[in-house]
């Protein structure tokens, strides 16, 4: 049991620092396509969580699969809400007004230290 959860372990931190690697080095113009897959196996992933939260039939077994269908719900979602903020053309959320310009500096901000004072140079 221990040597099994080691080797688990184990696994589980190398693809970690593989798959880190492997995706800092995706060009940009793959990321488009690669996402396309992704959110393709998001939605497959969603539908047999749920298939098999359908079939649990101890506790373990539910809790586990309505993780499983939270998980993946989340990664849904996340489908949805991130791509705006990378591109805004991929986005299905209404757009955001866009900020409105910095005022002008008010007329006394313009004044020079004498106008300011009352004083006028040369008298």
């Amino acid at each position: 049991m221990h040597n099994v959860l080691l080797q688990y372990a184990t696994v589980l931190i190398l693809t970690a620092f593989v798959g880190t690697e492997i995706i800092a080095k995706v060009p940009s113009i793959l990321h488009t396509p690669l996402m396309s897959g992704s959110n393709a196996i998001h939605g497959v992933i969603l539908v047999g969580s749920m298939l098999i939260l359908g079939g649990a039939t101890t506790n373990l077994q539910e809790v586990l699969g309505f993780l499983a269908v939270i998980l993946a719900t989340l990664n849904v979602v996340g489908i949805v809400v991130a791509p705006p903020r990378h591109n805004p053309r991929y986005s299905v959320l209404p757009p955001k007004p866009a900020p409105s310009p910095p005022s002008p500096p008010s007329s006394s901000a313009s004044r020079t230290p004498a106008a300011k004072t009352g004083h006028r140079s040369g008298h």
